[in-house]
């Protein structure tokens, strides 16, 4: 039997707001309670662990991660802090000069550059005399890439191809070259970035699977972990990003994985592109590229039938979108697939959509009547909303200012759940929280509470997790939870007019970290009673 007592700290948990302990054996909370109690009920079979003042939270959901590209990133040439086509040049260089074999890098973003132009591919080259270069745009849907790779995998100059950068169809093709890792190197990366999840509060995590990401030996091998390998990391569930269109079709590539861990099909089943590389789907124009719309990567026949065939099968379908034009053919592909099949198939069905910015108040009212959720990362606000930033630049002030509706979702009872679309933004769960605070459109602000529920609970209803009390810490939750060093709590509000938060917890509303300075470190994080990370210095 094991027995760890957890005391001196606090403990966020609906079951007791002032709660100071906890108790946890054999991988189940046994109990939560204040101090006194706690001391009344210690004895020599338990392992007692001071807090010192820290709080223990349920560990959180990251609702969307490419585990092998986060990994890649985490280890390989990072261009987040490049400020202009120069210090891209010279970071590649360095590189050149100190690795062999291609070189891979991501995080650039030109809209940080000023009136500064990209690399042309034969200055990447120059840079990289003979050398495969790949270099991923932050939001991985356009990268600069060297004449020498381009040559290899067959791109040639044109609509999708042209001065060194590629995006579309085009860049899939590259990416799903140049992600062709061998199976050590593809292991190495997908356990770093579950160890970096681990470290940052994670217990869970949904992988966003597609053969144009890091392709199925990828997730077949992320899937058939030892046991043991699995207790070590955080929990992972994955959609396969593949459409189909029968049922038995359906059927047969779900049962193909073999896995329970495989939730549903699609995820980064794209739609459109993205609003950095111009390739999302928009109704009207780009407001710096005149004619541009971006891309549709499915129709309204494809998106109809994918639906139709997983409502009738029982499984879980999904979208990448982002354009309000996106949107339109994706709801439309909803609505034909419900006269097709019948509404109450589709609603049964608890199907999602990706990232969704771009939403007005029909779309929303949509969403609802097919029991849609929507899966968001609000870092993306956070780098590229306000005054100036990314989302303005392409697309004009009035459309900007309307984008991410965290609160207009959850006012509307559509369901949220939150992620990061690591490695396009870091994973950093408080500072999600905190954009959800923030967001640039006041109405779509929400409280951290709110948003707390987004990146933990709500990410296992959103997977139809039959356990009600995941995500949660009660008596008889599975122990899944994460330690921090937060110095001081509150109750938070997303109105940063006014005082925007308070101490007096009398309400009964458990507290969370404040969040208007530092951020909480990750102290220790556990999953069904298994440490996955420990930086507490106790035992």
């Amino acid at each position: 039997m094991s027995l760890e007592m957890y005391r001196n700290g606090s403990v966020y948990s609906p079951a007791d707001p002032f709660a100071t302990a906890m108790l946890v054996e054999d991988g189940t909370v046994a109990w939560i309670g204040t101090e006194a109690a706690a001391g009344a009920l210690l004895d020599a079979r338990m392992t007692e662990i001071d807090l010192q003042g820290a709080l223990i939270t349920p560990a959180f959901v990251d609702s969307h991660v490419h585990l092998s590209s986060l990994g890649a990133r985490l280890k390989g040439l990072d261009l987040g802090a490049a400020r202009s086509s120069a210090d891209v040049l010279e970071a590649l260089a360095a590189a050149a000069s100190s690795t062999s074999g291609a070189i891979l890098g991501a995080g650039w973003d030109e809209s940080a550059f000023g009136a500064g132009m990209l690399p042309t591919g034969e200055q990447l080259q120059q840079a990289a005399p003979d050398r495969e270069v790949y270099l991923a745009r932050v939001d991985v849907h356009s990268a600069l890439i060297s004449p020498k790779l381009a040559q290899r995998v067959g791109i040639v100059e044109g609509p999708e191809y042209a001065d060194g950068l590629v995006r579309g169809t085009a860049h899939a093709r590259v990416r799903s070259a140049v992600l062709a890792n061998d199976v050590a190197v593809n292991t190495e990366n997908r356990e770093l970035a579950l160890q970096h999840l681990a470290a940052t509060g994670h217990g869970t995590v949904v992988e966003m699977a597609a053969e144009h990401i890091s392709g199925r030996a990828d997730l077949e091998a992320l899937l058939a972990r030892t046991d043991e390998e699995k207790a070590s990391t955080p929990e992972v569930f994955a959609y396969w990003g593949q459409a189909v269109g029968t049922e038995d079709e359906a059927r047969a590539l779900m049962a193909s994985f073999n896995s329970s861990s495989v939730v549903g099909l699609g995820g980064d089943l794209n739609i459109d592109g993205s609003i950095g590389s111009r390739t999302a789907l928009l109704r009207a124009d780009y407001a710096d590229a005149a004619g541009e719309r971006g891309t549709a990567y499915l129709d309204v026949e494809q998106i109809s039938a994918h639906v139709a065939a997983c409502s009738l099968a029982g499984i879980q379908a999904s979208f990448h979108v982002i354009g309000d034009a996106g949107l339109d053919l994706a709801l439309e592909g909803f609505a034909r697939a419900a006269e097709s099949v019948g509404l109450a198939k589709v609603q049964a069905g608890r199907h999602r959509l990706e990232h969704v910015e771009m939403v007005d108040e029909a779309a929303r009212a949509q969403m609802l009547a097919f029991a849609l959720t929507a899966s968001m990362q609000p870092s993306f606000d956070a780098a590229w909303g306000g005054e100036g930033g990314l989302y303005e630049q392409r697309l004009g002030g009035s459309r900007a200012a309307a984008m991410n509706g965290v609160g207009q979702f959850l006012a509307a009872g559509v369901p949220v759940v939150v992620g990061s679309d690591a490695p396009v933004t870091s994973v950093s769960p408080w500072s999600t929280v905190k954009a959800c605070l923030e967001l640039s459109d006041p109405q779509a602000r929400v409280s951290a509470r709110a948003a707390f529920m987004a990146h933990t609970r709500s990410g296992f209803r959103a997977l139809g997790a039959p356990n009600p009390m995941a995500g949660q810490l009660v008596t008889g939750a599975e122990a899944t939870f994460a330690i921090w060093d937060a110095a001081e709590l509150s109750v938070q509000t997303p109105d940063l007019r006014v005082s925007s938060w308070s101490t007096d917890a009398r309400a009964g509303t458990p507290m969370l970290p404040v969040l208007e300075d530092a951020l909480p470190n990750c102290l220790r994080t556990v999953r069904s009673g298994h440490v996955l990370f420990d930086a507490l210095g106790v035992s």
